[in-house]
């Protein structure tokens, strides 16, 4: 049993350190080929945990073997066009000219109900108000208004606004980002001032944020009843 805990402990973090060095992609959307390589790590993982018989080194061996392949052909993709095509295919033009291309949608196999509903998550109702919706590689659908349809920008308006920072997150549920803290120019003699401005200690905030224009931030962390 202990045997069993530790096989699948030591599966638990090759995953983690195999996921984290293909790139965050393969944590958010997936070309196809990203999507087959975690779905066989997935698979081949899953056998030494479930069976004690299997030597781990069967489960670990074709995991890393993948993971060598997944860096050549990602090495390969960014140095060919042709071969990045093949592996991620090519952005298709779904709407071009607000007028809808019915061939490329039976090409990438999306239906109408689909492309509609891809719109909506866009805020868009009215079809005539698309110029051009393209269906890119990861399965995002990218939509582009006619510029008449596009909200006005602060430039457009003749409106001046004030400048705008990133905010550098200084404590957060009572841990002090000290890389942050240096980032942002600011010491610990300022932490501790302006902790004691918000009447609070580290134990108690929950959230400090800072940005170059020392906008500061500050939420203290709810009683647990």
């Amino acid at each position: 049993m202990i045997l069993s805990y530790i096989r699948t402990i030591i599966l638990y973090l090759v995953l983690i350190a195999v996921i984290r060095l293909m790139g965050k992609r393969q944590i958010g959307q997936m070309e196809a080929s990203e999507f087959v390589v975690t779905m066989l790590v997935a698979n081949l993982a899953a056998i030494p945990m479930q069976d004690e018989g299997v030597p781990l080194h069967s489960g670990l061996v074709p995991i890393l073997t993948i993971l060598g392949v997944e860096f050549i052909l990602t090495a390969l993709s960014m140095g060919s066009v042709k071969i990045r095509q093949l592996l991620c295919g090519k952005p298709v033009i779904l709407i071009k000219n607000g007028k809808i291309l019915q061939e490329n949608l039976r090409r990438t196999r999306v239906t109408l109900d689909e492309l509609t509903g891809h719109l909506r998550e866009k805020d868009i109702l009215d079809l005539t108000t698309v110029q051009y919706a393209i269906l890119e590689t990861d399965g995002n659908l990218s939509v582009f208004p006619y510029p008449r349809h596009c909200p006005a920008s602060a430039k457009a308006a003749g409106i001046e606004v004030s400048k705008q920072y990133l905010p550098y997150t200084i404590v957060g549920d009572g841990y002090v980002y000290r890389e942050n803290l240096a980032l942002s120019g600011k010491d610990e003699a300022w932490l501790e001032k302006t902790l004691r401005q918000q009447n609070a200690t580290l134990a108690e905030t929950w959230l400090l944020t800072v940005d170059a224009g020392d906008q500061i931030f500050f939420l203290r962390k709810e009683s647990v009843k």
